[in-house]
């Protein structure tokens, strides 16, 4: 940005319009101090239109490279917290006009024969990827938000989320996450009230259709975050000990079980089964797996490594379960051992 001199914008808390005086006339750290405080929230509203952390990171550094350039037309008429969401969300679509959309493999192919070998990974950027719950810095949605926090970063919500149409995802997200009401959603996306509520409407039906049965989403139906430790702490022993007939009585009957970058996932209790006793637990498997329990999505997770013929376990790839009715209705074990050091695990761990 080129450095100008320039009064406090009007309207504007005079301590903020001070520190935006001083970024105006080209002191980085003032500019910094001005938009840090909105860098979590700003990277999670990228997470939701984008379905990957790694192209959230990318665009919120390009939102405030881009804010930084284009200090000069803030006017103050709107919040620099809602600037910044404008930038970000014309970020978001920029990036997805050179990107395919993210899903999960249950939206990508019928489900698998499970006596089948494993079909070739698909290694182009086409999974959605899990979000760690230490990154989630935003405020709960306000009650009359028609998503509350934890629902609107689960797995199930983004995978149907990124069937809409980009304007349409943000729409959804600004209105009925975020709670913005109609005008300021248009004021952002530069269309009309009209206009928004006719995006927010066709969006609404997209996602009963995807993403609810029967006016009631499957997130609904879980214990809360503090309930889910018994049942984590079973499946952990299921897996380490490869325990067929636990896994047996922890899964839903029509529980499903996808491994990106792999295409093929499973459905039904009794076809996850028969792929763990051929493919997942096939021969001594007992230890093969260490499980360490972690917080992805606002859900149970398990950060899952494998034993080598030394002992010592590497990092394989997170899983992250859907919990209804006190039973795993559905497992997606993201293999990418690049997603460790986001959620701050080790790539290694001892025997």
């Amino acid at each position: 940005m080129s450095q100008v001199t320039s009064q406090p914008v009007a309207g504007l808390d005079s301590g903020v319009a001070s520190h935006l005086a001083a970024a105006l006339a080209g002191d980085q750290h003032e500019f910094s101090g001005l938009t840090e405080p909105y860098r979590r929230e700003l990277q999670l509203h990228c997470y939701r239109i984008l379905g990957s952390l790694q192209d959230a990171e990318d665009t919120v550094q390009e939102t405030l490279l881009r804010a930084w350039r284009r200090l000069d037309t803030f006017e103050g008429r709107a919040s620099l917290r809602a600037w910044l969401y404008k930038i970000a969300t014309n970020a978001c679509f920029d990036a997805l006009d050179k990107r395919p959309r993210r899903v999960l493999p249950t939206a990508h192919s019928p489900a698998a024969d499970p006596q089948q070998p494993f079909a070739p990974p698909i290694t182009e950027p086409i999974w959605l990827e899990p979000y760690p719950d230490d990154l989630i810095a935003e405020p709960e949605a306000e009650p009359e938000a028609r998503y509350s926090l934890r629902e609107s970063v689960s797995l199930a919500f983004l995978a149907a989320l990124q069937g809409l149409p980009p304007r349409q995802r943000a729409v959804l997200i600004l209105c009925d996450v975020l709670d913005w009401r109609a005008g300021e959603t248009a004021a952002l996306l530069e269309i009309t009230v009209s206009a928004v509520n006719s995006a927010l409407h066709r969006a609404r039906v997209t996602m009963r259709q995807r993403y609810q049965s029967g006016g009631e989403n499957i997130m609904t139906l879980g214990p809360p975050a503090a309930d889910l430790q018994p049942l984590l702490d079973r499946y952990v022993q299921v897996w380490e000990a490869a325990d067929i007939d636990g896994l047996v009585n922890l899964l839903r009957q029509d529980a499903t079980l996808s491994m990106p970058p792999l295409p093929d996932w499973y459905a039904g209790r009794d076809a996850i089964v028969a792929a763990a006793q051929t493919k997942i637990f096939a021969g001594d498997a007992r230890g093969r797996w260490r499980m360490r329990p972690v917080r992805a999505n606002r859900q149970a997770a398990c950060a899952v490594y494998q034993r080598d013929e030394a002992g010592m376990y590497h990092a394989f790839g997170i899983s992250v379960l859907t919990i209804a009715q006190g039973q795993v209705s559905d497992i997606v074990t993201f293999l990418d051992p690049a997603l460790f050091p986001r959620f701050d695990l080790p790539l290694e761990v001892s025997g």
